[in-house]
């Protein structure tokens, strides 16, 4: 049987609830053992769902550090600025960490965060959860098997979509950088950042540029006669794409853990609660053209390894379609897919009179990994909490394994290109310390 390890949430929000979620589904696998959260409704909310008595439930992380060791590890899901400040006492307190990405909100962090993680000797494996989708590791598995030879350009493109981009980018926790402390590329796009690294791993990125910033979400984008509260004081609301009705109140479920935060307090909100609060102060009630964020609403990042290979990403927000795709070229072929389709195809050459390529088509919809996949994020949310207790339990972990070390590279790649997008120039990296 495998050993049963606890572990302690940190930052009882929607990201440390899908991983500790793995704990429901296998009980005999993991066992939350306590909770640590300044908001009484949210400490409350975990003590209900995982069974937990009172004197388990904690107001901060300090609180839990202070305590001897009582779990084998933590989750730790709080905000972008918060992740190394509550991590750091955890670490010294002797606890292992599964956490949240970004990990860090600058470089300083990043390194501060490294350097205690070496110095307690802890294990610390960051969420970037893309990586164990069956779709990234079916093409990570390519690569090392040597299909397409070595790898001279990778390409990645996301695309938010225009209901993504508003609720997290415009209008909530991640649309100003002076609150979340991250930049939007940091946030949204570190997987794709990640991805590269990944498919690269082994080979430093070594510089980077990036240009980008805010085309749309700006007052003179306005539309004439737009009110600054979409249910109070615009005439235009039932013709708005961005109307809050629409995206919140039409689709009250999509973005609940963010929109109605504000109504944790009442048990089972009716949907005109929903909509007195958008009426009132909820932040998503406000016209997306006249909020307060300073982000970017589209960003390119262009990045170069020590190897000499090349690689983009395109992060574009206010898309129709959500969508992630991926084209690595290799010395010998190329493989070229799109996430949301789980389907991939290789490339090779054809040298046959006639002939120029072969093609063959990975489709994980039809008898592949995909057949089950459970949780968020094409089955990837619950397969880095199990990937992670593999680790702890010293069994061998999955190639999709996102190790502390494993994820500097990554998230150098975005600091250097928020840097080089602010500074216009062309910003070398160092990414060992």
């Amino acid at each position: 049987m495998k050993k049963k390890l606890t572990a302690i949430i940190v930052g009882a929000g929607h990201r440390a609830y899908v991983y500790a979620e793995y704990a429901l589904h296998h009980p005999d696998e993991l066992e939350i053992v306590g909770v640590a959260d300044p908001s009484p409704g949210r400490r409350e909310r975990t003590r209900r769902w995982f069974n937990l008595r009172p004197d388990q439930c904690y107001e901060s992380a300090d609180a839990v550090a202070a305590l001897p060791r009582f779990a084998d590890f933590v989750i730790n899901g709080t905000m972008d600025q918060h992740h190394v400040p509550t991590s750091l006492p955890l670490l010294a307190a002797g606890y292992d960490l599964l956490l949240e990405k970004p990990f860090a909100t600058s470089e300083e962090e990043l390194w501060q965060l490294v350097a205690a993680a070496r110095q307690h000797g802890r294990k610390v494996s960051i969420c970037h959860v893309l990586r164990y989708t069956p779709f990234y590791t079916a093409i990570r598995r390519e690569v090392l098997n040597g299909t397409i030879g070595e790898i001279l350009n990778v390409q990645a493109v996301e695309h938010v979509s225009y209901h993504h981009m508003a609720v997290g980018f415009v209008r909530g926790k991640w649309s100003r950088r002076d609150f979340s402390q991250s930049t939007m590329l940091m946030a949204k796009s570190c997987h794709d950042l990640d991805l590269i690294a990944w498919m690269k791993s082994g080979v430093a990125p070594v510089r980077v540029s990036s240009f980008g910033g805010n085309f749309q979400f700006r007052p003179e984008k306005a539309p004439p006669g737009a009110g600054t509260r979409c249910l109070v004081d615009c005439p235009i609301e039932a013709d708005c794409l961005y109307s809050a009705r629409k995206h919140y109140l039409d689709h009250p479920d999509r973005w609940k853990w963010y929109v109605w935060d504000c109504l944790e307090h009442i048990e089972n909100p009716t949907l005109a609660d929903l909509e007195a609060s958008l009426k009132a102060d909820n932040r998503y009630g406000r016209c997306v053209w006249k909020c307060d964020n300073d982000v970017v609403d589209h960003q390119s990042v262009a990045i170069e390894f020590a190897d000499g290979c090349t690689a983009t990403l395109n992060m574009i927000g206010g898309s129709a379609r959500p969508t992630r795709r991926l084209h690595l070229v290799g010395t010998t072929g190329e493989i070229q897919g799109c996430f949301e389709d789980s389907t991939f195809v290789i490339r090779h050459f054809d040298t046959r009179p006639g002939h120029e390529y072969t093609e063959k088509t990975v489709d994980l919809n039809v008898g592949g990994d995909m057949t089950g996949a459970s949780g968020g994020h094409g089955g990837g949310d619950l397969r880095v909490t199990e990937d992670f207790l593999h680790v702890l339990r010293g069994e061998p972990p999955s190639i999709s394994s996102t190790g502390l070390e494993d994820s500097i590279s990554g998230h150098l790649m975005g600091f250097g290109a928020d840097r080089s997008r602010e500074s216009g120039t062309v910003v070398t990296l160092k990414t060992d310390r």
